[in-house]
């Protein structure tokens, strides 16, 4: 009996010794044909569950969901090259994360050789198929219906709807107040970017102060549905059906989604049905007319697009905004900066108006300074639809062709690329000026991708973040809310403190705890 034990642990044993050398064989080959300067190597794919779960990830097993946050540009400047070669053992693959602009510049603009994978985008398909999740000619399809809708008429809407919902929040919520104090400025940024959206999107009004009587034959109102899908994406995205049924919080989400989606399919058809059509400038009309001469396209495409547009601009608009407030009042000097190019715009304090926008270049200064520090996406990815090769480069100007097989994920890394000191001085400090440069490195800011998959909403919060940043720094000033727990720590623990994040959809500020102050 012990001999044939002992038979089986060595056939087992051999077994796994001839399989670990023809993967190394494996794994050494494909080494060799990319012929990557450097590269690193793990067991497990960065993609695996091991790696979804974890945020930092384990030396040797696995990169994690904020490795790329964590390092910045510190491992390609290690590895002496702005490109990445990573290798997994189990399943055996490589993947290539860039922080070249120029390699960027080209595996954007080659839309054929590197396409979107767009099965990591099937899980936004909760209401309906769209442009996100889509390539080829059906993307085509989406993209002629859905980017008449970000036209200047729909921008000046979000600008005087934006300003209309700032003065709402100053009149009829802090009122009188000299001092307004925020455990954590989200809970005002996230109510601002969704009566936005709401308007811009839907063409419903919301207001700070807004009735919550739910209407009939509903379990939950427009704008708290709304704000339940829009801030729980992540949990819709991952927990499997079955298990939404399991807590509170999940029924609440899955009831959210069910009521979202009859809320838009009343809105579709009150619409389509109306016997006098009304003169709106919001994207779900645009989208219906622009979509009047395909009867192909379905009431549910229209709101899986619309769904898509929300989640871009509902989460990043206020985390940027979060991000935004709390760099300023980190940062006094840049903000009396912001205030007095305000004010030598609008001296008499009125109403800033839309035709104005062009003219608040220190507040869109502000707003891509956030951006490049605190980049909503971190990984843009592509991927080789065939064999072929990319030019990378070094600090050096030393240049190196990297070949990549059919299949191979390649990696826009937006936080690496924007801590490049090739790129940007200084990188790790807030220096809006360096955007009031006319030739600042247009081919190294990625905060809405390039190319023709470029994000069709960048004008859309560039209005939006304009109208409130002019409005918020014209009538209050902003500091860091003093606490006695934290009235000894030094500017770099303050600053790490008030700007910790966590990754999500998008970056996600921790705990921002600001006073408002009455100019």
């Amino acid at each position: 009996m012990e001999s044939v034990t002992l038979k089986v642990v060595l056939f087992g044993a051999s077994f796994l010794t001839l399989l670990a050398i023809q993967r190394y064989l494996e794994y050494s080959r494909l080494v060799q044909l990319m012929r990557a300067p450097s590269h690193s190597t793990t067991l497990l794919s960065q993609r695996s569950m091991i790696g979804l779960l974890t945020a930092r990830g384990i030396p040797g097993v696995t990169r994690g969901r904020y490795t790329s946050w964590l390092n910045k540009h510190r491992s390609y400047a290690e590895e002496g090259w702005d490109a990445a070669v990573h290798v997994n053992i189990w399943p055996l693959g490589a993947s290539v994360s860039l922080v070249d602009a120029a390699a960027i510049k080209e595996v954007t603009s080659a839309r054929a050789r590197f396409p979107k994978p767009v099965k990591q985008y099937n899980t936004l398909s909760f209401f309906g198929e769209n442009i996100v999740a889509s390539e080829g000619e059906k993307w085509k399809r989406y993209r002629k219906i859905t980017a008449p809708n970000f036209n200047d008429r729909n921008n000046k809407l979000i600008w005087d709807e934006t300003i209309r919902i700032m003065l709402d929040l100053f009149n009829n919520v802090w009122g009188s107040q000299e001092n307004v104090i925020l455990d954590h400025t989200i809970s005002i940024t996230l109510p601002i970017a969704l009566f936005v959206l709401s308007v811009a999107a839907f063409g419903q009004r919301i207001s700070w102060k807004d009735d919550n009587t739910t209407p009939p034959n509903h379990r939950m109102t427009f704008k708290d549905a709304l704000h339940e899908v829009s801030s729980n994406v992540m949990i819709k995205a991952f927990v499997p059906d079955w298990a939404l049924g399991l807590t509170t919080h999940f029924r609440r989400i899955r009831l959210a989604y069910k009521e979202l989606n009859t809320h838009m399919l009343e809105m579709i058809a009150q619409r389509r049905n109306a016997e006098k059509k009304e003169e709106r400038e919001d994207i779900l009309t645009n989208l219906l007319d622009a979509s009047a001469d395909d009867p192909t396209f379905t009431d549910e495409e229209v709101m899986g697009n619309i769904f898509v547009f929300l989640i871009a601009g509902h989460e990043t608009t206020a985390h940027t905004l979060c991000f935004t407030f709390a760099l300023l009042a980190l940062y006094p000097d840049e903000q009396e900066k912001l205030f007095q190019h305000i004010k030598s715009i609008l001296p008499d304090g009125r109403i800033p108006t839309y035709e104005e926008m062009p003219l608040f270049t220190q507040s869109m200064a502000v707003l891509n300074e956030t951006l490049r520090m605190y980049t909503p996406g971190h990984a843009i990815p592509k991927y080789s639809a065939e064999d072929t090769r990319l030019t990378i480069s070094n600090a050096a100007g030393d240049k190196h062709d990297l070949i990549l097989p059919q299949g191979t994920p390649v990696v826009i890394d937006a936080v690496g690329l924007h801590y490049n000191p090739r790129y940007w001085k200084d990188p790790e400090e807030f220096k809006p000026a360096r955007f009031l440069n006319p030739d600042w490195p247009r081919d190294a800011f990625f905060p809405f991708s390039a190319g023709p998959r470029a994000c069709l909403g960048r004008k859309f919060f560039e209005t939006e973040g304009t109208a409130v940043l002019t409005m918020m720094i014209s009538r209050y000033k902003i500091e860091i809310k003093e606490e006695p727990q934290f009235a000894s720590e030094t500017f770099a623990e303050k600053s790490a403190r008030v700007l910790a994040s966590k990754p999500g959809i998008t970056m996600t500020p921790l705990r921002v705890p600001l006073v408002f102050k009455r100019r």
